[in-house]
């Protein structure tokens, strides 16, 4: 075969190889049309197929909607047809009643009508009798003044003057009844504003001390206190200011001292070495000056504590501290820093009831006893020591002059002095309180009996209550009742006189009259 044959035969071979190709991708493409076509179709049938399902549900869901809003609409006009029926009901019920009230009406119309033209009658009836009684009073003012020999005009004035003398005595007995009802009333009050303040407030009390007492562990510990040559318990004394007393006290160690607060030092020092066992000078003076610092905090915080409490604030540091130690000073087995929260207390409450400054009466009340803070060091009573610190860390001068006349060194001027006056005097003689010796006690209520008895006429007299009343009997024939008066203003007058002590006494005379005899 030649070139040209090869050629020609590929060529050929290659058109018909084209040929059956195209052919072929042909036939695949209509069959891929075909099978869109039918897909095509398909999907048109389906669609078709849930538009109508759709188109049912619709149908469906407008009908039920349609015929729940006709429910309701019926329900809506069933309950509107109710409240129509119930006002329509509500209205022909007022209308039945209105009708009742006109008819009641109707009827009052003609009762007041009748009374009236009987009120009418009734009126010229009394004028008729008026003008009879009228000329039957003239005829007997005219037989009265034949009779009593004198005219109506000088009745008058007879009558008159007495009626003006019975005046004066009615408004003398007047004036005399208000002036016993104000001693009274105010009296009253005043023992309410007290028993009140006292009533809502009721404190504790500690022991009061002038030494403390130390417990040991056994007694050799008494001999490493001592020290050789007793260099330990010096130490000890000359660090705290306290006097140690080793006796024969078994198992305790007796510190003596005035000072409250080197006492306590003292005292606490004391323990911790004990504790320690580790007792020499140096570390005694260590162990003191670590005391002396927590005292010193604790004294601090117990003023801050009591500020709080009563409420009181903006006072000076170093007035503060001074509450503080009060925290170990007592009186009469009274702590005083209690005495004085109390009495702040106290003079808040009745300043609160007459209407005054409750703040300052607290402060004041808080104040007045800073002096015993410093009295064992400073000579002066301590009311005129506390004044004195309270000018001097800048208290108002009302306060300052309450806290000097709480005890009447300075006479009081104003309401705030005298209620702290009332105040510590109300805190300091409520039972339980204080304490005092039993052989004073004893001795005072002796006195007041003495004393009652020593009056013309008195047969017997009765100490009750503490000593804080004295009830005396006296006899019927010697004391008539005015005379009673007077014996109990004059055993009062002679108690106040001769006689110290807390708070008052009550003074009751009773006299009595026996009718005694036999039947035989």
């Amino acid at each position: 075969m030649s070139t040209m044959q090869l050629i020609l035969g590929g060529a050929a071979g290659a058109i018909l190889g084209f040929m059956i190709g195209f052919w072929t991708r042909k036939r695949i493409v209509e069959k891929q049309i075909e099978s869109i076509n039918n897909y095509s179709k398909k999907i048109i049938n389906d669609a078709h197929k849930k538009a109508k399902t759709v188109k049912k549900e619709a149908m469906l869901r407008a009908k039920d909607t349609l015929y729940q809003m006709k429910l309701d609409f019926e329900k809506d006009t069933n309950e509107k047809k109710e409240q129509l029926q119930l006002l329509e009901k509500r209205l022909f019920n007022k209308e039945e009643n209105l009708d009742k009230k006109i008819e009641h009406y109707d009827r009052k119309e003609k009762r007041l009508t009748s009374q009236e033209s009987r009120l009418e009658q009734l009126e010229e009836e009394l004028k008729g009798k008026e003008s009879q009684y009228e000329q039957m009073l003239s005829e007997q003012r005219e037989r009265l003044e034949q009779l009593a020999a004198m005219s109506s005009q000088e009745a008058k004035e007879l009558l008159l003057k007495s009626m003006e003398e019975e005046a004066k005595h009615e408004a003398v007995k007047f004036i005399r009844r208000i002036d016993t009802e104000a001693k009274e009333t105010a009296k009253r009050k005043a023992e309410e504003t007290m028993a009140l303040a006292i009533k809502r407030y009721a404190g504790d009390y500690v022991a009061e001390k002038t030494v403390s007492v130390v417990n040991l562990p056994n007694e050799e510990m008494k001999g490493r206190i001592i020290g050789r040559e007793g260099r330990n318990i010096r130490a000890l004394e000359a660090a705290t200011g306290i006097d140690l007393i080793i006796d024969d006290t078994p198992e305790a160690v007796i510190l003596s001292g005035f000072n409250p607060v080197r006492r306590e030092v003292a005292k606490v020092a004391l323990q911790r070495l004990i504790e320690d066992g580790r007792i020499h000078p140096a570390r005694i003076e260590e162990i003191v000056q670590k005391v002396n610092e927590e005292i010193e905090a604790s004294i601090k915080e117990a003023g801050e504590q009591a500020t709080f409490d009563v409420g009181v604030h903006g006072i000076h540091p170093e007035v503060v501290k001074l509450i503080g130690r009060l925290k170990y000073r007592s009186s009469y087995a009274q702590n005083v820093l209690q005495h004085s929260r109390e009495v702040s207390f106290i003079c808040g409450m009745m300043a609160a009831e007459l209407g005054g400054n409750v703040k300052k009466a607290r402060r004041a009340g808080l104040l007045h006893d800073i002096g015993k803070a410093v009295d064992h060091e400073v000579e002066g009573p301590h009311a005129r020591i506390g004044a004195e610190l309270a000018k001097k860390y800048g208290e108002d001068p009302e306060v300052i002059h309450a806290i000097a006349a709480h005890h009447e060194e300075v006479a009081p001027e104003t309401t705030l002095a005298v209620l702290v006056q009332a105040a510590d005097t109300l805190s300091g003689a409520r039972p339980g309180a204080r304490q005092e010796m039993l052989e004073s006690y004893v001795r005072r209520l002796e006195d007041l009996e003495k004393i009652a008895l020593s009056f013309k006429g008195v047969s017997k007299s009765y100490a009750i209550q503490a000593g804080r009343e004295i009830r005396i009997l006296v006899e019927g024939d010697a004391v008539n009742d005015d005379g009673a008066f007077v014996l109990c203003s004059d055993i009062a007058k002679k108690i106040e006189k001769e006689l110290t002590y807390p708070g008052q006494i009550k003074v009751t005379v009773i006299r009595e009259v026996r009718a005694v005899d036999y039947a035989k």
